[in-house]
C-alpha cells in the first residue's frame, strides 16, 4: 500500500472516502474539494490513472495508457494505493486488502467495471483474453508481441470495445475475425452499422455477424454449429461485470452486482453511500456503461455528498447523451447520434475528420479532469433534466454526524 498526497494542505472535517480512481472517482474526488472542510481519500488499487477508452491502442500498439495521479487530483486529496474489500456501514470504516481500515462519513462508490468472460462458455475463461482492465490489455499485448502477424485472431463480440478492438488489430496487419453473435454494433443505426462494416471490409477483418462462439480452446473457437475455426488468440470483448464489493457489504445490488441507488445516487441502504459510473444502478435503470456516464455522474455524485453535508436536499441527477463515437483504426471513425435518452437516430458521420474528432474527446477527457484538479468548482455535464419518478425504496436514514 502506498499512500500519495497531491500537494497537501488540508485541515478538513468531514472525511469523505472515494473507493476508485478511475473517470468518476476523480472527478468526484476533486468536485468535493469546493468545500474546504471535507477530507477527501480516494482508495484505488493502482499508482496510475488508466485511459480506459484507450485500451484498444494499448493492446494493438503499446500506447502508454496510464496517466500519473499527481496531475490529476487536486491539492489535498489522498491516494491510498490497495484494495476495497468491505464497506462496514455499521463501524463507518471501509477495510482494506492490507488489512489497514479507513474511517469515513460519507463514501462515494466509484469502483467503476470489469472484463467478464462467462463461466457457460467451456474454456473462455482458460483461453480467452479480456481486456476491460490495465492488467488483461497488459497481457493480450505480450501474447500478441510473441505472435507471427499472420496468425489467425479472433475478437469475441461486436459492442464498441470489440469493434475498436478488431480495428486497431487489423490496421497493424493482423489476420482478425470479428465474432458478432447476433449483429455487429447493436448501437448503431442501420447506415451508421453500413458504414462501421464496409470500414471493418477495408481494414481486412472478417465480420461474421450471426455466428455464435460456444467454445474457447488452446488454438481454436467452437461455433454453434459445430464449426471449428483456428484462433491463436481469442479476444473477449462481450459483457462487462463489476466488483463484487458492494454485495459483499450487505448493500443491494442488481444483478450484475450494481449498487442499487435512487436517483440522488444515494445507496437505497444508507445515505451515507453514494455511487456513480459503471457500478451504479439508479433505481435499478442503469444507465449505458461507458466514460460519457461516468463523467456526468461524477460531479452530481460529488453534489449530492455536499449537500447532505451542508443539510440540504439532495437534487436527483440529469443526464444526456448526445452519441457514441468509435475509432475503427487511427485513420477513420464512425460517430452515431443519438437522443438524449441514448436510443439512435439515422444519422452518423464517417471518416477521417470523425478519427480526429475521437482523438480531440480523448484528449479532452484527461484535460477536463485535470481542470477539475486545478478549478474544483468547474463541472460540465449534458443538461438532459432528470428522469420520471422511479419506484424505488427508500433509504435507510442515518444520523448525520
Amino acid at each position: 500500500m502506498t499512500d500519495f498526497i497531491a500537494r497537501t494542505d488540508s485541515t478538513a472535517h468531514t472525511r469523505v472516502v472515494v473507493l476508485g480512481g478511475g473517470y468518476s472517482g476523480i472527478l468526484a474526488a476533486n468536485h468535493l474539494r469546493t468545500r474546504d472542510d471535507v477530507d477527501v481519500t480516494v482508495v484505488n488499487p493502482r499508482p496510475k490513472f488508466v485511459e480506459r477508452i484507450r485500451l484498444h491502442q494499448l493492446v494493438a500498439a503499446g500506447y502508454d495508457a496510464g496517466v500519473d495521479y499527481g496531475t490529476l487530483l487536486g491539492e489535498g486529496i489522498r491516494l491510498v494505493v490497495d484494495t476495497a474489500t468491505r464497506i462496514d456501514t455499521a463501524a463507518r470504516t471501509v477495510r482494506l486488502a492490507s488489512g489497514r481500515e479507513l474511517d469515513y462519513d460519507y463514501v462515494i462508490y466509484a469502483v467503476g467495471s470489469t472484463g467478464t468472460v462467462p463461466e457457460t462458455i467451456p474454456g473462455a475463461a482458460e483461453f480467452a483474453y479480456p481486456i476491460a482492465e490495465f492488467e488483461q490489455a497488459q497481457r493480450l499485448r505480450t501474447a500478441l508481441e510473441r505472435l507471427h502477424p499472420a496468425a489467425p485472431v479472433t475478437v469475441v463480440g461486436a459492442g464498441l470495445t470489440g469493434i475498436e478492438t478488431a480495428s486497431e488489430l487489423a490496421e497493424q496487419g493482423r489476420n482478425v475475425t470479428l465474432v458478432c453473435g447476433g449483429r455487429l454494433g447493436p448501437s448503431l443505426s442501420e447506415p451508421g452499422r453500413r458504414s462501421t462494416a464496409k470500414a471493418l471490409a477495408k481494414l481486412g477483418v472478417t465480420v461474421m455477424e450471426a455466428d455464435v462462439v460456444t467454445e474457447v480452446r488452446a488454438g481454436a473457437v467452437v461455433f454453434a454449429d459445430g464449426a471449428v475455426r483456428p484462433s491463436a488468440i481469442t479476444v473477449w470483448t462481450a459483457g462487462f461485470g463489476v466488483p463484487e464489493l458492494a454485495a459483499a457489504s450487505g448493500l443491494r445490488t442488481d444483478a450484475i452486482g450494481r449498487l442499487i441507488t435512487d436517483e440522488t445516487l444515494t445507496s437505497v441502504d444508507d445515505e451515507r453511500i453514494v455511487a456513480a459510473g459503471d457500478c451504479a444502478a439508479p433505481s435499478d435503470q442503469p444507465l449505458r456503461m461507458c466514460c460519457a456516464t461516468a463523467t456526468q455522474l461524477a460531479p452530481q455524485a460529488a453534489n449530492t455528498v455536499l449537500s447532505r453535508i451542508a443539510g440540504t436536499t439532495p437534487a436527483a441527477f440529469e443526464y444526456a447523451y448526445a452519441g457514441s463515437c468509435i475509432s475503427l483504426g487511427r485513420r477513420t471513425a464512425t460517430l452515431q447520434f443519438t437522443r438524449k435518452d441514448d436510443t439512435t437516430v439515422d444519422i452518423y458521420f464517417a471518416g477521417r475528420a470523425v478519427a480526429k474528432f475521437k482523438e480531440a474527446v480523448c484528449k479532452g477527457t484527461l484535460w477536463a479532469m485535470r481542470r477539475s484538479a486545478r478549478k474544483p468548482a468547474w463541472t460540465f455535464w449534458l443538461k438532459g433534466g432528470p428522469r420520471p419518478q422511479q419506484p424505488v425504496p427508500v433509504a435507510k436514514v442515518v444520523t448525520k454526524r
